[in-house]
C-alpha cells in the first residue's frame, strides 16, 4: 500500500540491521569478485590502490540500499527520498565559516590525542602508513574523499540515522549526537573520531535547520577537500603544522569563527514544530 506525504521512516533497531548487514553484503560481494578475477584472470585487485576506496564505497551504499529497501519501502510504501536543495547565498556565508571554525576546533582536540606509547604508538604508525598509502593515487583520493565519500556518509549518518532518530521521536539535539558519534566510530581510529565526531555535529545542525541534506553534503566536501590538499601537500592534514603556527591560536580562532556564525547561523533558521 502506497504511503501518504505525511508518513516516513524511522530508524531503530531493524534499521541497524539493515545497515550493518547491507554493509557486509556489499563487502562480500566486491571480495568474491576480487577471488574470481584472482582465479581466473590471476589478477589480484586488494593490492591496488583504489581497492580499499571502493570496497568502502560499496560497503556504504550497500548499508542505504538495504535500509531503502527493508525498512524505507516497507513502511512508507516508497523509496528514500532527501530534499537537495540549494539555498540562498546568505546561507552558505553563515555555514561554510562556521564549518571552518569547527575544523581548527577539532584539530587543536584531535592532537591532544597522545601518537606514542605502547598502544598509541603502533596504532599511530599503521594509520600514518595507512594515509601514505592513500596518497599515492591523487585522483583516486580526490575522487572518493571530495565527491564520493560526502555523499554516502551524509545519506547514511544524517538522512538515515538523524533524520530516522528524529522521526522516531527523538531530541534533536541528541540525535545530531548521536549520529555524529556513530560518525565518529565508523572513522575506526582515535584521530579521526574526535574530528569527524565535532564536525558531524555541525553537519547534523545544518541538516536539521535548513532541511537539506545537499548543504551538509558540499560542507562534508569542502571539509575533506581542505583535508586532502594539506595532506597532497604537506603530508599532514594539521594547519598548525603546515604554517607553523601555535595550536593554541588555531583554537582561539576556531572559537572566535565558529562562534559567531554559529550565532548568526541559528538567529536566522528558526525551526517551527510542524518543520521537526
Amino acid at each position: 500500500m502506497k504511503g501518504n506525504s505525511s508518513e516516513t521512516y524511522i530508524f531503530d533497531g531493524k534499521g541497524v540491521l539493515a545497515l550493518i548487514g547491507g554493509f557486509i553484503v556489499a563487502i562480500l560481494v566486491v571480495a568474491l569478485f576480487n577471488a574470481f578475477s584472482l582465479l581466473v584472470f590471476k589478477i589480484n585487485y586488494q593490492y591496488e590502490n583504489f581497492y580499499q576506496f571502493f570496497i568502502t564505497a560499496a560497503g556504504f551504499l550497500g548499508s542505504i540500499l538495504a535500509f531503502d529497501y527493508f525498512i524505507c519501502r516497507p513502511s512508507i510504501g516508497r523509496k528514500l527520498n532527501f530534499n537537495m536543495s540549494a539555498s540562498n547565498f546568505g546561507t552558505y556565508l553563515l555555514i561554510f565559516p562556521m564549518m571552518f571554525g569547527m575544523m581548527l576546533i577539532a584539530e587543536f582536540f584531535t592532537a591532544i590525542i597522545p601518537t606514542t606509547g605502547p598502544f598509541f604508538g603502533e596504532f599511530y604508525q599503521y594509520f600514518l602508513k595507512l594515509m601514505a598509502e592513500m596518497t599515492t593515487d591523487k585522483a583516486t583520493l580526490i575522487l572518493f574523499v571530495v565527491i564520493v565519500a560526502p555523499v554516502l556518509e551524509e545519506i547514511i549518518f544524517r538522512g538515515i540515522i538523524m533524520k530516522g532518530l528524529i522521526n522516531k521521536g527523538l531530541n534533536p539535539t541528541k540525535a545530531i549526537i548521536i549520529s555524529a558519534v556513530i560518525f565518529g566510530i565508523v572513522h575506526q581510529n582515535p584521530w579521526q573520531f574526535v574530528g569527524a565526531g565535532l564536525l558531524g555535529c555541525v553537519l547534523g545542525l545544518v541538516y536539521y535547520k535548513t532541511k537539506s541534506l545537499l548543504l551538509a553534503i558540499l560542507l562534508h566536501a569542502f571539509n575533506n577537500l581542505l583535508s586532502a590538499i594539506f595532506l597532497l601537500s604537506g603530508h599532514t592534514e594539521s594547519l598548525s603544522e603546515t604554517f607553523q603556527v601555535s595550536e593554541f591560536l588555531i583554537l582561539g580562532a576556531g572559537i572566535i569563527i565558529f562562534g559567531i556564525f554559529y550565532y548568526l547561523f541559528m538567529k536566522k533558521y528558526q525551526v517551527h514544530p510542524s518543520e521537526k
